[in-house]
């Protein structure tokens, strides 16, 4: 479509322009937080530029809906930078004629109208072309999810019940914790982007549920493949495979949360391995799980922390407490939350709880690497992100068009209102661009999983933003009733809002992620 070639050239050229006068401005990214503001600007105009860049290569079939969301991101992207214009040195951020031309044509109400009457008759589905086996994979996952997860979606999230253990069993079953584990570990090694796919239907389905349940077993299988000691990889990187052992990732302390450097929860060494002591906060799934991934500082320094898998017994409920015959103790306590119900997230007290020195992930040689590996998880666990927003997304679609098309108001279904049709088609087109830059993310990692974080950081920054957008404008659609707990729609909202929280809260991921890579040389 010449109007998205015409968008890919005037948004990269504008982006590049803001990127390298920030990097001018920071001296390499040096000073970003001197400049918190105009970073953060700019990081998240480079990423627009990069979704638009990608909704270019989509498949022919989508050329609408990633036309309409390549012209609103262009004029997003422009007004972002207007105001941090005089601080970067630029001048007013302009387009010419033709793109203004190509922004009009792509955001006109008729055209945006057109692509939610599509909606409302295709009941919110817009398939994304894929290869048989991809094809394959997700139609196996959504058939899955609408027999196993759908029907019990709701009543988890009202009573804030613990996902039910049919669901791991069922999953594990069917390869879905060994997406990515190599086949020489007991995994299937289907790629990232199957594995996204698999998360977005089961997110579709329920993301607390379902949706996040691979995504702890694929932080931790992440951080041994990249630093684990062989016996590590072939001890643990199965059991994550088939679901036997079940993980939680533990980073977050009460006092310290983006500043992973300032781990303060302690591990000490002791005869035979190590005893770890202190706090821990939003441990997601902890009670139920079988091993925390757990970040400790084991000497003083940025490079004092070190990775440990800790073993617990299982526990079920809110609260939980163990002890060991050493005499080490640890305790946990979900905290409430109003939504992303199902996983339970603990606060977690250690006192000289014993892990033995096997279990220090890579040996010898992990110690103080902690932060590294840890990393290698969350790059992980952030395109994760992106694919589990996109299955928020596409449920919201789903559920609104269905109620437009049905809800009468005024003698006539709301769906034949142009503001109705025009609502929807922005969400469908939300969707669209969401999925261009997480499934290019996918393959990026599969190519090159360090090369790729980056790319997987902007992916979960942009799909997230917009899963809040998508699922409150599809509540709106569906006035009063959007508010009430009878209909799903309330809960895809309460659950959006962590999207952009987790692994990496946003204004962080912008700052010290995307901006930091952008503006580094």
């Amino acid at each position: 479509m010449p109007d998205l070639a015409i968008l890919t050239a005037a948004t990269r050229t504008l982006a590049g322009l803001a990127v390298e006068a920030a990097r001018t401005l920071t001296r390499n990214g040096e000073t970003v937080d001197d400049h918190q503001v105009v970073v953060e600007r700019v990081a998240y105009a480079a990423t627009e530029a990069r979704v638009i860049e990608e909704l270019a290569t989509v498949p022919a079939a989508l050329a609408g809906p990633a036309a309409a969301a390549a012209g609103d991101l262009a004029q997003s992207l422009r007004n972002r930078l207007e105001s941090v214009a005089p601080a970067l040195g630029l001048g007013e951020p302009r387009y010419d004629d033709a793109t203004r031309e190509a922004i009009v044509n792509t955001t006109k109400p008729e055209f945006v109208e057109a692509l939610g009457q599509l909606a409302i008759t295709n009941a919110g589905r817009f398939a994304w072309p894929l290869d048989e086996m991809l094809n394959e994979v997700r139609s196996n996952v959504r058939a899955f999810a609408e027999r196993e997860i759908a029907p019990h979606a709701e009543r988890i999230h009202h009573h804030d019940e613990l996902v039910p253990e049919r669901f791991i069993t069922e999953m594990a079953k069917l390869g879905y914790f060994g997406l990515s584990i190599p086949e020489t570990y007991g995994g299937t090694e289907l790629g990232n982007l199957a594995m996204i796919l698999t998360t977005e239907e089961l997110s579709r389905a329920s993301l607390a549920a379902a949706g996040s349940l691979i995504t702890r077993p694929e932080i931790l299988a992440k951080a041994l493949i990249a630093g684990g000691t062989e016996a590590q990889k072939q001890h643990w990187l199965p059991k994550l495979a088939s679901g036997e052992t079940m993980a939680a990732i533990s980073v977050t302390e009460p006092n310290t949360g983006s500043d992973v450097a300032s781990v303060s929860c302690r591990a000490t060494k002791v005869d035979a391995g190590w005893e770890i002591t202190g706090a821990k906060a939003w441990c997601t799934f902890a009670g139920r799980a079988d091993v925390i991934a757990l970040l400790a500082r084991t000497s003083d320094g940025a490079k004092g922390l070190t990775l440990f898998i800790v073993e617990k017994p299982r526990f079920e409920g809110h609260e939980f407490a163990a002890k060991q015959p050493t005499g080490g103790t640890l305790e946990g306590k979900a905290d409430r939350t109003p939504g992303y119900r199902g996983m339970h997230s603990f606060g977690l007290s250690f006192d000289r709880w014993f892990v033995p020195e096997a279990n220090l992930v890579g040996g010898d040689a992990g110690l103080g690497r902690g932060f590294a590996l840890q990393m290698a998880g969350f790059a992980a666990g952030r395109l994760q992100t992106g694919g589990r927003a996109c299955g928020l997304m596409a449920a919201a679609l789903e559920q609104t068009s269905r109620y437009v098309a049905e809800r009468k108001q005024f003698g006539k279904a709301i769906g034949e209102y142009g503001l109705t049709r025009y609502h929807l088609g922005r969400m469908a087109a939300r969707l669209i661009a969401a999925r261009a830059i997480t499934y290019t993310a996918a393959r990026e990692m599969d190519a090159d999983e360090r090369g790729a974080a980056p790319i997987a950081a902007m992916a979960k920054l942009f799909s997230c933003d917009v899963a809040v957008e998508v699922t409150q404008l599809g509540q709106l659609l569906h006035g009063g009733w959007g508010y009430a707990e009878e209909y799903p729609i309330s809960r895809y909202v309460a659950d959006a809002q962590v999207l952009p929280i987790f692994e990496g809260v946003k204004p962080i991921l912008a700052l010290k992620v995307v901006g930091r890579s952008l503006l580094a040389k």
